[in-house]
């Protein structure tokens, strides 16, 4: 697997990152969405300190993916218990031969 050098620009900050050339999309948009993100705090809250401004936006993200990881547990909870009732009803089925 060949690695590929890239820079990341984080609130006016160039980190550089060996990724795999399969990540590289990944991380730019991830690196765009972020800078967006800053930029909405900025305007929406007028803070200006880019520490606080990451650990806003850090908040809000993980506070998202939990939210996410919630609702996917739900939604396997609730796919796995249809598929026990479907599994029940097909036993049930006698197939003519």
């Amino acid at each position: 697997m060949s690695d590929l050098a890239i820079k990341i620009r984080i609130a006016d900050r160039d980190y550089p990152m060996r990724v795999a050339v399969a990540d590289e999309e990944r991380l730019r948009l991830a690196g765009r969405q972020l800078s967006e993100q800053l930029r909405e705090y900025r305007e929406k809250y007028g803070i200006q300190d880019k520490q606080d401004l990451l650990a806003m936006v850090a908040l809000a993200t993980m506070a998202d993916s939990l939210k996410v990881s919630k609702e996917k547990d739900g939604t396997d909870a609730d796919l796995t218990e249809r598929l026990a009732r479907l599994d029940e009803l097909l036993s049930g089925v006698v197939l003519a031969a």
